[in-house]
């Protein structure tokens, strides 16, 4: 099996590697220093919109301002829309029109290759460079394609399930192992009336992260990438096991009934008013779990990893881990609003906004830190279970084509619902699939729309 960079070498061995091989920080020299420029103005487009992502755009907004404040005659304006709207619509039309904002949010993998086969983004190669900035990333690889960097990571993530640790004593369960130990755990919390597992699977993204880590069990990571080569399908006996896997939690009811209704942002607060006492999701949610936030239950959130499945041909002690999210640069950028990119990435790619956002948002660094004193009790259990996993791997949507990417949406939410069947959801996919491996081969370069939901 093809083994995923390890977080835990970042991310608990940081302060070796930083000591050793330092940080990068501005010239003092230029520290402070105000530069004067013609009028240069940049768009920047982001997606921290929600009440939970305010911590987020303060970070940004403040780099944005001193970026400012340090060149006259800058003027970077902010735009803040719907993440799946951004990712999933709006910037691929952009991009098909050549007319993307100056810097965006954009995920790395599957995304970034069709952007990049378009010649849409700005090569980062020799800007992290002149930086020294180069080795100073957790990891750059799902923004390195062809031996070039187009994007950087603000942050990294992992998933795995929140519990609420009050529910679990109460009950006298244990952290579940195996598949068949969650699946009695879940019954016996059904049985006393809470809600096994929260699901917000109005945003079919929701769905697909458990989905995804089950299938991963199931079939391994070198399965997801042959997939778009057509070594394996989605039909395959395994593929079909991890779909009739995710439905049984459906059909035994324990995801709550009218989660096919329930908006993305209160996934996590199903766990945080006691009404679950597990959530599967990731660590951009931790900062909801702590303190004011958490109300009663700060301090009684705990965190472990997706237990084995026996039957599965996958890492079973693996770890859905990555850095998959980061900013993107137009290819079109004139030399003046390169410069100021540069000083942009300069001020938000350091050791202190990178600790700053790990502090208040709860953000795992993208970047090597020299200290990680301080962190939040929570986000410590979660770097220990990151470190005792023995892979990590990438989301599937930063594998498999967006078209396809939707179209396993929409078969996640027909299997909660008991709309289709396992055997039919994974033909509905295979044929999006086979469409887009043929797309990709015949005509390179092509940006292609998410397909519509069916009705």
């Amino acid at each position: 099996m093809k083994k995923g960079y390890t977080l835990i070498i970042v991310l608990l061995a940081l302060m070796t590697s930083a000591t050793a091989c330092g940080s990068w920080r501005p010239d003092e020299q230029d520290a402070g220093v105000v530069h004067d420029y013609r009028e240069v103005t940049l768009s920047l487009r982001h997606t921290q919109i929600k009440e939970t992502s305010q911590t987020r755009l303060r970070v940004l907004t403040d780099v944005v301002n001193q970026t400012m404040e340090e060149n006259k005659g800058v003027t970077i304006t902010m735009e803040g829309i719907d993440e799946k709207f951004h990712r999933d619509t709006k910037l691929k039309q952009e991009m098909a029109a050549g007319n993307p904002p100056d810097i965006f949010e954009v995920f790395g993998g599957a995304d970034l290759m069709l952007y990049v086969k378009a010649d849409r983004m700005l090569d980062l190669t020799p800007i992290l460079e002149e930086l020294g900035l180069t080795d100073q990333f957790a990891s750059l690889e799902e923004f390195t394609i062809n031996g070039k960097v187009y994007g950087i990571p603000y942050g990294g993530y992992s998933e795995g399930i929140f519990y609420n640790k009050k529910i679990f004593a109460e009950l006298g369960l244990d952290i579940p192992k195996t598949w068949g130990e969650m699946m009695a755990a879940a019954e016996t919390i059904k049985q006393a009336n809470y809600v096994p597992f929260a699901m917000a699977a109005k945003d079919a993204w929701v769905a697909g992260m458990m989905w995804n880590t089950i299938m991963e069990r199931y079939v391994g990571i070198d399965a997801f990438n042959q997939l778009v080569t057509g070594e394996t399908k989605w039909t395959d006996p395994q593929f079909i096991k991890g779909f009739k896997a995710f439905q049984e939690i459906a059909r035994k009811d324990y995801f709550p009934g009218a989660s096919l209704g329930i908006a993305d942002n209160a996934l996590g607060s199903q766990l945080v008013r006691g009404q679950a006492a597990m959530v599967f999701t990731g660590t951009w949610d931790v900062n909801q779990f702590t303190g004011g936030n958490a109300g009663s239950l700060n301090g009684h959130i705990g965190f472990f990893t997706f237990p084995s499945i026996p039957e599965g041909l996958g890492d079973q002690r693996s770890i859905n881990a990555s850095y998959s999210n980061g900013f993107g640069f137009s290819s079109t950028l004139s030399e003046d609003q390169v410069e100021i990119v540069k000083k942009f990435i300069a001020n938000f790619f350091n050791e202190n906004v990178q600790k700053r956002a790990l502090m208040e948002d709860k953000l795992l660094p993208s970047m090597k830190l020299s200290d990680l004193s301080g962190i939040d009790p929570l986000m410590n259990e979660v770097l220990t279970v990151m470190s005792q996993a023995s892979s990590s791997w990438p989301a599937f949507d930063a594998i498999v084509q967006p078209i396809v990417t939707a179209e396993i949406g929409v078969g996640l939410q027909e299997l909660i619902g008991s709309l289709n069947t396992p055997e039919q959801v994974a033909e509905n996919i295979q044929a999006v699939q086979d469409k887009a491996n043929a797309a990709e081969r015949n005509t390179p370069g092509l940006i292609t729309l998410p397909v519509q939901e069916r009705k």
